[in-house]
């Protein structure tokens, strides 16, 4: 049952006083800016505002949250808007967007200690460029890394191609700073590796979707830069050989294993079709391939020697047919642009139902075989695109349209396919949501799938954080209908 809708829309002289904290150049009213900030990637929510705030300054924050708790307005954060879920959509025209991305600064990097304090509208990219030109590497990377923000990825426990290695977003961020509903701010931005005074605040704020506080900054961690990187693209029979093959890559290269994606032949085609300049990296077609990347600190020669031992120990045990490794930096990244496009790729081919599960690693083989199987019998003809980051076992399953058949009718089954391939997953003690979150799509799965005491203990830390349950209110839990008082 969804969440009911605040009643009424936010009054005018609420916008004006939200606005009068940030000036009319951040206040967007305008029907036409507004846009931008209400459409969301998949078009699966219509989203819905008077007002989009654009604060320059943690103070500025706090001031809103202040207004917003004092008058009852529900707020929005919002980063890049490159969610999935619907976890950044204002669903009414009682709430306001809050966005992050004038929070833009990285306000300083610390080469002893391998930090970097950056605000939440940071862009990921950004946040990147400005590890390497200190000479050290930011390790989360993800398709939308040219748009989505640090404080996004912060809200959501961003996963991405990297988790093998460094892990989600949770374990890249050492301290936070963000705003509670009222205007409090919490001081975390602690650069420790180690601090064990009580609760730990920041792994609470990460990965709660904005509905607990707004995070305005991080404490990031950093790397040393690999002094050798090689990539390869693999062809192989079945998910059981990549599974052999991850193994294999495991035991000799250990975390050297920067990565390594599984991908199916039908993504494969529909990238090739969609994708101007992509090309098959393999001279013959292969049921399914996989992306495996080895970083070297040492160097090039250790990384190429490591990806050549084990790609050699492959072969002879005949779980690879064929393999290219790249010989430039523009082959890697043609690589890797097989990879990130296939998301996208699907969306000329029609309707695609979408899925980003995990199971165990050893178990993704029996995961695919089990959901295909069900999948099909229920759905003659549908295109299963079954890809992701098969070292840390988040597969997105996505169910493409049967050529020919009517979009709308096809769309209108996405709870009876959620139902099969999630069934399944939580029979194999996995997880429907990975690292997309939980948002509005998943929400109401979350209060059926989760134990009640687990479901009471979450509400009960709302609660704490957001009495008045002003704070991204209809994500992630369920809630009570908020009536804006109009003061």
């Amino acid at each position: 049952m969804d969440t009911p809708l605040p009643a009424t829309a936010i009054s005018k002289d609420i916008i004006a006083r939200l606005s009068a904290i940030v000036g009319p150049a951040h206040a967007l009213t305008d029907p036409e800016l507004i846009a931008p900030y209400v459409r969301e990637e998949r078009d699966l929510y219509a989203g819905r505002t008077l007002l989009v705030l654009r604060p320059g300054s943690v103070e500025e924050v706090s001031a809103i949250m202040a207004l917003a708790q004092e008058t009852r307005t529900p707020i929005v954060p919002q980063g890049g808007n490159t969610g999935l879920v619907g976890g950044q959509s204002p669903r009414s025209e009682a709430e306001v967007v809050l966005s992050l991305s004038r929070l833009n600064r990285i306000r300083d990097v610390d080469p002893a200690g391998r930090t970097m304090v950056v605000e939440a509208g940071v862009v990921l990219s950004a946040a990147q460029r400005a590890a390497d030109e200190a000479g050290f590497l930011f390790p989360l990377s993800l398709g939308a890394e040219g748009s989505c923000q640090i404080g996004g990825n912060l809200a959501s426990n961003a996963g991405g191609t990297n988790v093998l290695a460094y892990g989600n977003t949770r374990e890249l961020c050492l301290g936070i700073e963000a705003v509670l509903p009222g205007g409090g701010i919490y001081h975390g931005l602690r650069r420790l590796k180690k601090d064990n005074r009580g609760y730990d605040l920041k792994d609470l704020l990460i990965g709660s979707e904005g509905t607990l506080a707004v995070i305005t900054a991080a404490v990031l961690r950093l790397f040393p830069r690999p002094a050798g990187r090689e990539v390869a693209y693999v062809g192989l029979s079945s998910p059981q050989a990549a599974l052999r093959l991850l193994k294999l890559a495991e035991g000799r290269a250990g975390t050297q294993l920067t990565a390594f994606e599984l991908m199916p032949r039908i993504g494969m085609e529909f990238t090739i079709r969609h994708t101007t300049g992509a090309r098959d990296p393999l001279s013959q077609p292969h049921e399914w391939y996989v992306l495996i990347e080895i970083s070297s600190a040492r160097s090039a020669e250790d990384a190429r020697t490591t990806l050549e031992e084990i790609l050699a120990d492959a072969f002879e045990a005949g779980d690879v047919e064929d393999a290219a490794i790249a010989q430039s930096l523009s082959d890697a990244a043609d690589f890797w642009r097989m990879r990130e496009e296939m998301s996208w790729a699907q969306k000329p081919e029609g309707g695609s139902i979408k899925h980003d599960v995990s199971v165990p690693v050893a178990l993704v083989p029996t995961f695919l075989d089990r959901a295909g199987a069900a999948v099909l019998a229920a759905m003659p003809g549908a295109r299963i695109v079954s890809f992701g980051h098969m070292g840390d076992g988040n597969i997105h399953y996505n169910i493409s349209q049967p050529v020919g058949a009517d979009k709308a009718a096809f769309l209108a089954r996405w709870g009876e396919m959620n139902a099969i391939v999630h069934g399944i997953v939580a029979e194999l003690g996995g997880s429907f949501s990975a690292e997309h979150g939980i948002g509005q799509l998943k929400r109401d799965e979350l209060a059926r799938s989760k134990a009640g005491l687990e479901m009471s203990l979450m509400h009960g830390i709302k609660a704490l954080f957001d009495p008045s349950g002003i704070l991204n209110p209809g994500k992630l839990l369920q809630a009570d209908v908020i009536r804006v008082d109009q003061g």
